[in-house]
């Protein structure tokens, strides 16, 4: 990457790890000034009990090239949010990119009880920390972000709105979460238009988190020893990829063309040319429709 953000100031909202972390990065190396936000601190662990923290994230930052800022988070508190932005504010006078990633429900969804069988407290807290978090924080943000022109907005989801509105996402909580994220770009677009700024939706593809890595036992090293379990997995895509997606749109001059749009970061690779770290471009949502929906065995061929 370049230095094609220095000067330019970014939010990332729940940058503990996963995709927030790898867009912080990726605009840390790009030459942004990154505020990374999370519950997860060295002295501290969220719900989530991981080791990841949001220390490390800015330092990863910082060693990409940008200068990283690691401020504790609760994003439903409100008054948190407030004084972060304030923060931002009083440090920076600007606010360029604000990247809407907060998530934190995993361990709180089942894949397999239906919506009267599913833990109705853990439900609402689902969408407490998909829905609300990012109400919040766009609520305090964006009077900064508008205050010049050229402001950009990322709702981080699963899923594009296309292939969202086709397909159940297996789990009513999960579905309704991921949907309503696209749906807060879309209106976000329509409010800050007038202002010459952007939202847009962002899905990475099947994304080798932490947590996924851990899932099937392997590191970012040796993820390929998961396709013994899984074969579509060949599919997968590192945190940087989607954070090379919303660093190429931080940079684009006509960026404002994406607005209100739901996109995708294998979509924007052929467009704006960037790679995963292997030096591929791998096209999740066509393969979901094309290859994994329709049961035909795993074969990556003409989609990485």
């Amino acid at each position: 990457m370049t230095s094609s953000l220095e000067g330019k100031v970014a939010l990332v909202a729940g940058a503990t790890r996963g995709a927030g972390r790898g867009i912080a990065v990726e605009l840390g190396a790009a030459g942004a000034t990154v505020y990374v936000t999370g519950r997860s601190t060295r002295e501290r662990r969220s719900e989530m009990n991981r080791p990841e923290t949001i220390e490390e994230t800015a330092e990863l930052v910082t060693a990409a090239g940008g200068r990283g800022i690691a401020v504790p988070v609760d994003h439903l508190e409100r008054e948190q949010v407030r004084a972060l932005v304030e923060r931002i504010d009083a440090e920076q006078g600007a606010l360029d990119v604000l990247v809407n990633d907060i998530w934190g429900g995993e361990l709180l969804f089942s894949w397999k009880d239906r919506l009267w069988e599913h833990s109705l407290d853990d439900g609402l807290r689902i969408l407490r920390l998909a829905i609300d978090t990012h109400i919040i924080t766009s609520h305090y943000a964006l009077p900064l972000l508008i205050r010049k022109p050229g402001g950009l907005v990322v709702e981080i989801t699963d899923g594009t709105a296309e292939y969202n509105a086709a397909n159940y996402r297996v789990s009513f909580f999960y579905d309704l979460a991921k949907t309503s994220v696209n749906r807060m770009a879309f209106g976000q677009a329509k409010e800050l238009a007038p202002h010459g700024a952007t939202a847009v939706s962002l899905t990475p593809g099947w994304l080798r988190s932490e947590i996924m890595l851990g899932h099937f036992g392997v590191t970012e090293a040796n993820w390929r020893d998961a396709l013994a379990q899984q074969p579509h997995f060949a599919i997968s895509e590192s945190p940087a990829f989607v954070g090379r997606a919303v660093a190429a749109l931080a940079a684009d001059p006509e960026v404002s063309r994406w607005n209100g749009q739901s996109l995708s970061s294998g979509q924007l690779a052929q467009v704006y040319g960037f790679t995963d770290v292997d030096g591929s471009r791998p096209d999740c949502w066509r393969y979901m429709v094309e290859v994994q929906d329709p049961g035909l065995p795993a074969d990556v061929t003409g989609y990485r």
